[in-house]
């Protein structure tokens, strides 16, 4: 009798204490999976090779700006920005077609701070109308930039069709890259079949030399995916890091915008959109007499341990790191660094991230409990509390935080299988080296 009493404890045992030891224990094996689909020819950045004081120096290096070609890792990211990946921006090799469309990009994305400021307010002021309780973060967030990227884009309001179409293709390609879920290819189509309907009505003329298609695709991945995706996700990092560090919060609102710049800033360091930007050489880089990174290799530049490094109490969260002399000197390059192809909205994103903060915090308190991590697979769960409304968040902060952990549990596990296999399905249709292989026998992709 003894025996069936103690096998059943020691399940529950193991049952209960789940949430504590196996989604590490899982995200550890889905780093070893990833880890071997670039080979051992990638060279960590910093690393044995290159340390941290050399980090902008090679990422700078002309010969640091290969794109897609060459890498085995390509494949996996133009898996998950299909459709159109070949027309990506961030992917485009150097030259004649990438330099057409970075100019439309820095077109459309040229306005006044005011105005962009203004438009970020109109649009969160619709997304926030009405809400409150619990939400996640990067939901909500989602629509709001939908209509702010089709401004920007069309100089018109942002129809409920086109508002839709969008957040669900951004929400299905920042899914499948967390390996929460699998792409959905017709969702991302429509998407396609809408802009080549709308191309005409783009506010500046689109790049030369490129077939309708190929336009909607420097849209759909330009605009409607990464902008959609990155902003989605940085607002989701400011406003939990907010819910979790109540004072800092406090003083946001009724702070002035040089204490929000500086919170936006530290989290952009703790949270980086990018984690590992990976850069292909495209000619030899000479590190000292002896040694040189030669034409061919695979940099992966490590965005976290770049931020990392030089920081004292690095994981602590202090915006009052960037409140200090020589703060612009720090390691800090949430846009990437100005040689080798910054994020285009750097100047923009920064000043619609204030302003969304700004109509947030002039209406609600936010709370959570939950782990927040770079990749926020949890979408980011918190309480919005109307300013003025009675705020008793114990109750709601307890079941979030234990929700959390058991999400983690399951979640881990979805990563891990779906990640598994879209890795392997990413290999099977090779779109990236398909695509060089057919351009480089002159055949159209």
């Amino acid at each position: 009798m003894m025996m069936p009493i103690l096998l059943v404890a020691g399940v529950a045992a193991v049952v209960l204490s789940l949430p504590w030891w196996l989604p590490a224990r899982v995200v550890a094996l889905r780093i070893r999976v990833f880890e071997r689909i670039n080979g051992p020819d990638g060279i960590p950045v910093p690393g044995d090779l290159v340390g941290v004081e050399r980090f902008r120096e090679v990422y700078s290096h002309p010969a640091a700006g290969g794109r897609s070609k060459g890498a085995a890792l390509s494949d996996l990211f133009w898996y998950w920005l299909s459709p159109g990946p070949e027309m990506h921006q961030e992917h485009l090799e150097a030259g004649d077609r990438y330099d057409a469309v970075a100019r439309v990009t820095r077109g459309l994305l040229a306005v006044r701070r005011a105005e962009a400021a203004e438009l970020a307010a109109r649009c969160a002021a619709r997304a926030l109308d009405g809400r409150r309780g619990l939400v996640r973060l990067r939901d909500l967030m989602m629509p709001l930039w939908a209509e702010f990227s089709y401004e920007l884009v069309f100089a018109e309001p942002c129809p409920r069709e086109a508002r839709d179409l969008i957040a669900r293709n951004a929400g299905d390609v920042v899914t499948s890259l967390k390996c929460t879920g699998l792409r959905h290819m017709g969702r991302r189509r429509r998407l396609t079949r809408y802009l080549l309907g709308r191309l005409s009505r783009v506010r500046l003329p689109l790049p030369g030399g490129l077939t309708p298609r190929q336009q909607a695709y420097y849209l759909q991945g330009a605009f409607f995916n990464t902008a959609v995706v990155q902003m989605s996700e940085a607002m989701a990092h400011l406003l939990l890091v907010l819910a979790r560090h109540p004072e800092v919060q406090e003083r946001a609102r009724t702070g002035d915008d040089r204490y929000l710049d500086q919170v936006i800033a530290e989290t952009m360091r703790l949270y980086p959109l990018f984690g590992i930007a990976h850069r292909i050489t495209t000619g030899d880089i000479p590190l000292d007499e002896r040694t040189t990174i030669p034409a061919g290799s695979v940099l992966c530049f490590n965005y976290p341990q770049f931020h990392r490094t030089g920081f004292t109490d690095p994981d602590r969260f202090d915006p009052d790191r960037f409140d200090r002399p020589g703060a612009k000197d720090l390691n800090h390059i949430p846009f990437g660094v100005a040689a080798n192809r910054p994020c285009p909205a750097w100047r923009i994103a920064p000043i619609a991230m204030r302003a969304v903060a700004r109509e947030v915090l002039d209406r609600y308190r936010l709370d959570s409990s939950v782990s927040h991590t770079r990749s926020l697979p949890n979408r980011g769960p918190c309480l919005l509390t109307p300013l003025g409304a009675a705020h008793r968040p114990r109750p709601a902060l307890a079941y979030l935080r234990v929700r959390d952990r058991w999400e983690d549990v399951w979640r881990s596990l979805v990563q891990l299988v779906l990640g598994t296999y879209m890795v392997w399905d990413a290999r099977r249709q090779r779109l990236c080296e398909r695509h060089f292989t057919a351009e480089a026998h002159g055949e159209k992709t």
